[in-house]
C-alpha cells in the first residue's frame, strides 16, 4: 500500500486525541503522539506520508505484521457469522483456538483459559496458583514486567510498580541472573546461574517454603532488557519449585508465538512450567486476546471445584478467529522459522558488528526477532547511558537517540538504557538491513554522550 498524504486529516486526528484520549504511562501534557494513517507488513506511516520501519512490533505483538490478509479476512468472516457470544458456551472459533494453542504449548499444558490480554492472564495465573497450593506469597524478579493491573503490576519488578505498590500484594522480589550487571559478583555465565539459583532458594528458605504459592518469571525478560537466561537456570528453577511444591509460572506474553524463533521461549530450554501466560503474538494483537495454559495437575484442582474467576469477553469469537488464522498462517508460511533464521544469520551478526564500532553499545543479546542493545557512557565501567529510571533532562541522551532513529525512518523501542530490536517475525532480510542501517546512524548520536 502506498501512503497517501492528508495533513488536514492528520491534524484532526491529533486534535481529537489531545482533547479526549488519556494515554497510559504518560504525563498527559508532555506527550506528542504521532497520528498514524495506516500500516502494512513491517511498516506504518503518518498523514504526511512518512513511512517508519517498525522495530517495536507495535508493543511486541504484531508478530505476523500489520494487516495480514488472512487474519483480516478471518475477522471479517467471523463477524459475519457470529460476532460475539458469551464465554459459557462452546463456540467453534474458541474451541479451535484453544486446540491450536494447546498443540504448541510444551508438556501437558492442554487446558486454555482465555483472557483479554497479558496482564489479566498473569492475574489469573497467580489466583490459580494460590488456590491450588493454599499459600499466599508470590516470588518474581526485580528486572521484569508482568502487566498493569493491580496484581500484575505488583508482580512486576521495574519502576512502574512503585506508584501502585502498597506492600500488601503478597509479592516478594528476588534477583534473576543477568551477568552484564550481575548482583552476584559473577565472572561467568556458569557462576551467575549457580549463584542466582542459590539466592532464589535462600530467599524461599527465609520467606518460608510453605508460604510460597508461585514463582513467576518471564522466560526471557522483555521490556526489562531481553536478558536471555544462562543455560541451566530455568531448569534449576523448575527443580526448586518441585522440591518445595511451588507452582512454576512462565510469562510468555512477549516471548511467545515465534518471537524467539520457536513457538515459545520455553522450547529453547526444554522446561515445562505448571502455568504459562500468553497474549500479544497469539493473534498479533488484531483483536485483544490473552490466556493461561494450564497443566493437568492444576486443571484437576478445578475439575469438581469451581474456579472463582472469569471475564465477560473470555475467548471472544473475533479474537479467537484471529488467533486461528494467525497460528495457521504462521505454520503455513514458516514465520517461526523465518524469525530463527534471520536472527541467527542477519540480526545477531549485524548487531555484534555495530557493537564493535559504537562505543555506546555495551552489550548485544537476544535470539530470533528478540534483541536488545545495552547503551552505556563508558564500556569499561559499564556506566549506563542515562541513570536508572531517568526522566526529563537526565534522559536526554536516550531521547536524542530515539529522535535520530525516527528521523531515519526507524521507529525504535527504547526503555531506560536499552534499545530493542523486535520487528515483526515476517520481516524480510532487505527490511532488516534497512532498519539496521538506520540504527547504525542513530547510534552515532548516542556515541556523542560516551567518554
Amino acid at each position: 500500500m502506498t501512503p497517501q498524504t492528508d495533513p488536514q486529516a492528520g491534524a484532526a486526528v491529533k486534535a481529537a486525541d489531545r482533547a479526549h484520549v488519556f494515554h497510559s504511562w504518560s504525563a498527559q501534557e508532555l506527550i506528542d503522539p504521532l497520528a498514524v494513517a495506516g500500516a502494512e507488513g513491517s511498516y506504518f506511516w503518518d498523514y504526511d506520508g512518512k513511512r517508519y520501519l517498525d522495530f517495536t512490533s507495535g508493543l511486541v505483538f504484531t508478530n505476523i505484521g500489520y494487516q495480514h490478509p488472512k487474519v483480516v479476512a478471518a475477522i471479517q468472516e467471523q463477524a459475519a457469522k457470529l460476532a460475539t457470544f458469551a464465554p459459557a458456551f462452546a463456540v467453534e472459533a474458541r474451541s479451535e483456538a484453544a486446540r491450536l494453542i494447546a498443540e504448541r504449548t510444551p508438556g501437558d499444558l492442554d487446558k486454555i483459559f482465555f483472557t483479554n490480554g497479558g496482564a489479566d492472564a498473569v492475574e489469573h495465573a497467580v489466583r490459580m496458583a494460590r488456590l491450588h497450593t493454599g499459600r499466599p506469597k508470590v516470588l518474581s524478579a526485580y528486572r521484569s514486567y508482568h502487566g498493569g493491573t493491580q496484581q500484575a503490576i505488583n508482580v512486576t519488578g521495574d519502576p512502574r510498580r512503585w506508584a501502585s505498590d502498597s506492600g500488601t500484594a503478597g509479592v516478594v522480589h528476588f534477583w534473576a541472573p543477568f551477568l552484564y550487571r550481575s548482583r552476584f559478583y559473577a565472572g561467568t555465565e556458569e557462576q551467575e546461574c549457580a549463584r542466582a539459583l542459590e539466592h532464589l532458594e535462600t530467599t524461599i528458605a527465609f520467606e518460608g517454603p510453605s508460604t510460597v504459592a508461585a514463582i513467576v518469571l518471564e522466560t526471557i525478560p522483555g521490556t526489562a532488557g531481553i536478558m536471555v537466561p544462562p543455560a541451566g537456570y530455568l531448569a534449576g528453577v523448575r527443580e526448586i519449585c518441585d522440591k518445595y511444591g511451588i507452582v512454576f509460572v512462565l510469562d510468555e506474553v512477549m516471548a511467545g508465538f515465534g518471537r524467539t524463533g520457536t513457538w515459545f521461549a520455553a522450547d529453547l530450554y526444554g522446561v515445562v512450567p505448571d502455568l504459562m501466560t500468553f497474549a500479544k503474538g497469539v493473534n498479533s494483537g488484531y483483536v485483544p486476546l490473552g490466556g493461561v495454559a494450564i497443566s493437568a495437575e492444576i486443571a484437576q484442582t478445578f475439575a469438581r471445584r469451581p474456579y472463582p474467576g472469569g471475564l465477560t469477553y473470555s475467548g471472544h469469537p473475533l479474537a479467537c478467529a484471529a488467533a486461528v488464522a494467525t497460528l495457521t498462517a504462521m505454520a503455513e508460511e514458516g514465520v517461526v522459522e523465518n524469525a530463527a533464521q534471520l536472527g541467527e544469520t542477519v540480526v545477531g551478526p549485524a548487531l555484534r558488528e555495530l557493537a564493535e564500532r559504537h562505543p555506546s553499545v555495551g552489550e548485544v543479546r537476544g535470539v530470533g526477532m528478540f534483541w536488545a542493545l545495552e547503551l552505556v557512557r563508558d564500556r569499561e565501567t559499564r556506566e549506563p547511558l542515562v541513570p536508572y529510571n531517568a526522566t526529563g533532562e537526565a534522559n536526554a541522551p536516550m531521547a536524542a537517540f530515539a529522535a535520530a532513529a525516527k528521523a531515519h525512518g526507524l521507529w525504535p523501542f527504547v526503555n531506560m538504557n536499552r534499545t530493542h530490536v523486535v520487528p515483526p517475525c515476517t520481516v524480510t532480510e532487505a527490511e532488516l538491513k534497512d532498519g539496521l542501517a538506520a540504527l547504525d546512524a542513530a547510534l552515532s548520536v548516542a556515541d556523542e554522550h560516551t567518554v
